[in-house]
């Protein structure tokens, strides 16, 4: 191309980023998904990260954070392909260093993810390549980008026709100081812009594509999980009050909230797939998955919340959960005097710490091999997860688990304790109102409020709410599952025209009753009471 503007120069560093990128999609097929560079470099931010930006990222885009980040690193990715694509123009080997230091990025983001070896830098490396002459093709080769009129021009130019300072260039159309692409080398300019882009977008999604067929869905299909030894104890009648609008007591496994920090959903083998129990104990052993499901298993119905759950909000679910009981393997290794933490160890490296005490006090703390009758879902942990009634999930729920280590809060802080949060996570009791909500509008006359409340491992004694401010009423409570699992309550209202704020407050069984204080959810879980304004007309 004869010519062109800063916004050519741009497309063209656009491109190139766009081909590594694909190509370097299409090589993670063969290295794993984790190796990808927006991957790679994705985990590196969520690991570096302030805890307030955090804590924003799940606020604004709840389950959906990690979609974010991604989309957010792609469109940062683009205006620095777009700043080298412009550099280039003047000085093609700024262009390529810049390539160069996103591939270092990029690979030494990879090698740092636990468990990472040579190879997953290869993506970043052969994305690198491709990028590369890619620009060279667009700045140096049959598609040559002038820098000018947008740089200063290096060459000498002979004097103008009044004889003081250098001629000036003029645009091949006679258009004066302002040039113009020939339309020619334009057409051939952006055809191959969006030929790379083409090329880059299936090739990248299609490596994506075949990444996930390459996962463990099958492996997954296949397994038959044993009948308990001690199955979940029937479900009263009643426990669903089947109000419309209100949470079902049982959340479905595609309706389960998610929150962790894997960028893409590990894929674990259960074939090669391990538990190490080790640390401070007497016998430490290692089991495989058969080794799990040969033991007795136990099915519960657990509620799991996240300590980033805000006041009213859903990052809080219900589940039948089946697996073995973690006292019973604790009891098996023993633990050494002292150690009063477990280390839970995700396969990317992702830990917890939970207190050794909790674990062995009775409760139906699991390794979970099942959740509502099938499988665990892979974006839930499959093969094993921990599951621990009344600990928020960061000091729990270690989901694709292949390690149990003894220690102790002393020795070790685990993944979230270093970003501020508490080294021990029990849940505190809360309450939401689920109907009607502020975009309701019911008419006057009766109105069923109704809602979910939880303590897990005290269990709920009373529910009340409130209307503008006035004295508390109690709520009838659904019957209760278990002092593990959320209750369903409602109240009848009669309701009035106007404006109306509706508040909800839980006691547990040992008779505290949930603050009004409004308390963010760091260190250790948001505190205050649920309202909903709305008008009835």
């Amino acid at each position: 191309m004869s010519s062109t503007t800063p916004r050519y120069a741009a497309l063209a560093g656009v491109a190139a980023a766009a081909a590594a990128i694909g190509a370097a999609e299409v090589v993670a097929v063969l290295t794993g998904p984790r190796s990808a560079p927006l991957v790679a470099v994705g985990g590196l931010v969520v690991d570096a990260a302030p805890e307030p930006v955090k804590r924003f990222g799940i606020a604004v885009f709840g389950t959906y954070d990690k979609i974010a980040l991604l989309v957010g690193t792609a469109v940062l990715l683009a205006a620095f392909a777009a700043l080298l694509g412009v550099l280039a123009v003047r000085r093609l080997v700024v262009g390529l260093a810049g390539i160069a230091a996103f591939a270092a990025l990029g690979a030494g983001a990879a090698l740092t993810r636990a468990g990472a070896d040579g190879l997953d830098a290869l993506p970043s490396l052969v994305g690198a390549l491709v990028g590369g002459v890619t620009l060279w093709a667009f700045v140096a080769g049959p598609l040559e980008l002038d820098p000018w009129p947008w740089s200063p021009p290096t060459e000498q130019r002979p004097p103008g026709p009044d004889g003081v300072g250098p001629q000036r260039p003029t645009a091949p159309d006679g258009a004066g100081s302002q040039q113009r692409t020939d339309p020619e080398s334009r057409r051939r300019f952006l055809t191959g812009v969006g030929g790379v882009l083409g090329v880059a977008v299936v090739g990248g999604a299609a490596g994506r594509w075949w990444a996930g067929r390459r996962g463990v869905a099958d492996a997954r299909a296949a397994i038959r999980l044993p009948a308990p030894v001690s199955a979940a104890p029937p479900l009263p009648a009643g426990v669903d009050l089947q109000v419309p609008g209100l949470t079902p007591f049982v959340t479905e496994n595609r309706r389960f909230y998610r929150i962790d920090t894997a960028l893409v959903v590990p894929q674990v083998d259960p074939e090669t797939w391990r538990l190490r129990i080790h640390g401070r104990v007497r016998n430490p052993v290692t089991l495989s998955f058969a080794d799990l499901l040969a033991r007795p298993m136990v099915e519960r119905y657990v509620t799991l919340a996240c300590v980033s759950n805000e006041v009213g909000d859903d990052l809080i679910g219900n589940a039948r959960w089946l697996g073995v009981p973690i006292r019973e393997l604790l009891d098996e290794v023993q633990p050494l005097d002292g150690a009063d933490q477990v280390v839970g160890r995700s396969v990317d490296g992702w830990t917890c710490g939970t207190p050794t005490a909790v674990l062995r006090d009775g409760r139906d703390a699991l390794l979970a091999v099942g959740m509502n009758g099938e499988p665990l879902p892979v974006a839930h942990g499959f093969p094993a997860r921990m599951v621990v009634p009344g600990l928020y999930g960061y000091v729990s729920a270690c989901k694709w688990i292949t390690e149990l280590e003894l220690t102790s809060f002393a020795d070790f802080d685990a993944y979230w304790v270093p970003r501020g949060w508490s080294a021990e996570g029990p849940v505190k009791t809360q309450s939401r109102i689920d109907t009607p909500r502020p975009r309701n509008r019911p008419a006057p006359g009766p109105v069923t409020v109704a809602g979910v409340a939880w303590a897990q491992h005290r269990g709920v004694r009373r529910v009340e709410v409130r209307v503008d401010g006035g004295p508390w009423q109690e709520a009838e409570l659904a019957p209760t599952a278990s002092v593990d699992t959320w209750v369903q309550w409602s109240w009848r209202w009669e309701a009035t025209p106007g404006e109306h704020t509706l508040q909800v407050r839980a006691t547990d069984s040992t008779g505290e009753t949930q603050t009004g204080q409004r308390q963010a959810v760091a260190p250790d879980g948001a505190t205050g009471w649920h309202s909903v304004t709305l008008t009835v007309e």
